[in-house]
């Protein structure tokens, strides 16, 4: 997939966990699971502003274009 999801990067920077993240932002530890292993087939606005808000981060620090892969 060309789109790369640094969402593991972020909760490292961050030190919080994905469980704690979950909470955070009122979705399932699977979903984050799903998302960091970059399964997603899609993600909602209002998941992404979540997971800025609750990062403290931006959109790109999430997600990133790649041609090679």
């Amino acid at each position: 997939m060309a789109i790369i999801i640094n969402l593991d990067v972020m909760l490292a920077k961050r030190k919080m966990k994905s469980k704690e993240l979950a909470e955070i932002i009122g979705i399932t530890t699977a979903n984050i699971s799903i998302l960091k292993s970059g399964k997603a087939k899609a993600i909602r606005f209002s998941t992404l502003e979540s997971i800025c808000k609750a990062l403290e981060c931006q959109p790109a620090d999430i997600l990133e274009y790649s041609e090679s892969e």
